[in-house]
């Protein structure tokens, strides 16, 4: 990693902590930052130990979206550059954005204040948000006369509907964390004293779940909106075959039917 250090990682049983650690800049996302935190999903990724993942922030902010330094070197670059560069840049975020949406765990993200931006798109594309009492989000990108790039036109309308999702990035108003709540940003709030204890809990429980279930699930839920019925059953299917040979099914049923045996 660079020795510029912009992420931590670090374990609480079966439950990966990944933590932003750039406070000084709110941990808006820089290079250093984006590529740390891939290195991070691929290591919580690869191992087997771990079956949940809590992302969170240090500091008064989760992330405030995209690096302001990055974004005048954008405007600085030849014309005959900016787009090419721009293209470049998208790539690597969105690829970032998709190991973290795809992790085959379980992941919760912790926010412990303002996400913004690419920080709001961040935690959306988590499968959980738990957030602080003081969290705030915001899909400000209209206010740089940008769109979402980071996944929130996908996303944001799986959560909160079409029509809602039209409104937050059409004016890139900031939603306080109890109306993030009532509108399905936010999935759980916590006070911010015990935002990480609330995060860790709730992703040690889903850890406790056999792990080839959850993931099987998971990859067949996060394409079910683009999917027929019929293709879902046949996904369902196959996860199903799987799901038959592993040793979690066969120590479920083994114990069922030894309880069945000892009550009768």
């Amino acid at each position: 990693m660079s020795s510029q250090q912009r992420i931590e990682l670090a374990r609480q049983g079966a439950v990966a902590i990944v933590t932003l650690t750039r406070p000084e800049a709110r941990n808006a996302i820089d290079d250093a930052m984006r590529t740390q935190l891939a290195a991070a999903l691929e290591e919580v990724s690869a191992d087997d130990s771990l079956h949940a993942l809590v992302l969170t922030a240090q500091g008064t902010a989760f992330c405030a979206g995209g690096d302001v330094a990055a974004m005048r070197q954008r405007l600085e670059a030849p014309a005959t550059e900016v787009a090419i560069n721009g293209w470049r840049r998208q790539r690597r975020t969105h690829h970032l954005l998709t190991m973290l949406h795809e992790l085959d765990k379980p992941v919760i993200a912790a926010v412990n204040g303002a996400a913004v931006g690419l920080g709001c798109d961040l935690a959306l594309c988590c499968d959980f948000v738990i957030a602080a009492d003081a969290a705030t989000f915001a899909m400000s990108y209209v206010q740089r006369g940008l769109i979402p790039d980071g996944g929130g036109l996908y996303w944001l309308p799986r959560r909160v509907g079409l029509a809602r999702a039209k409104e937050l990035i059409f004016t890139g108003r900031t939603v306080a964390a109890e109306e993030a709540l009532r509108l399905g940003l936010a999935d759980r709030l916590a006070p911010a004293s015990e935002l990480l204890a609330s995060a860790t809990a709730w992703a040690g429980e889903l850890a406790s779940q056999p792990p080839a279930a959850l993931a099987l699930s998971k990859s067949i839920l996060d394409r079910s909106f683009e999917l027929s019925a019929e293709a879902v059953f046949a996904l369902g299917a196959q996860a199903q075959a799987i799901s038959y040979s592993t040793a979690d099914h066969r120590a479920s049923v083994e114990a069922f039917l030894a309880r069945g045996r000892r009550s009768g």
